[in-house]
């Protein structure tokens, strides 16, 4: 294989879920690239504009990275979205209706 050819490159894909749906694209960066050069190669500024994807969060097969964060070969590059309800207010109102359910029918 000659020099600077792929051996030389990392193959990533650049994705974000959301409403109307899921948006990738597969990169090829040299060696040593960061998750902020994937995202910049993938277009998604252009794709998105106005939307800081770095806001809500980038991360690498669900954990958390920063721009700086080099990248491997076949790496999958996330952006996240704002959550769309509160995490922990959910937990509790499933707790409250296993609550309910383990009490039995009410009896009037």
């Amino acid at each position: 294989m000659p020099h600077g050819e792929p051996a030389d490159m990392l193959k990533v894909l650049v994705c974000r879920a959301g409403p109307p749906g899921a948006w990738q694209k597969a990169v090829r960066l040299p060696r040593g690239a960061t998750a902020a050069d994937a995202l910049r190669a993938s277009g998604f500024g252009e794709h998105f504009p106005g939307v800081d994807p770095w806001r809500d969060g980038v991360g690498i097969f669900g954990h958390s990275c920063s721009p700086e964060t080099a990248l491997r070969d076949g790496d999958r590059v996330e952006i996240y979205r704002p959550l769309t309800f509160d995490p922990m207010e959910s937990r509790r109102r499933r707790a409250g209706l296993r609550r309910q359910a383990k009490a039995g029918p009410s009896r009037r």
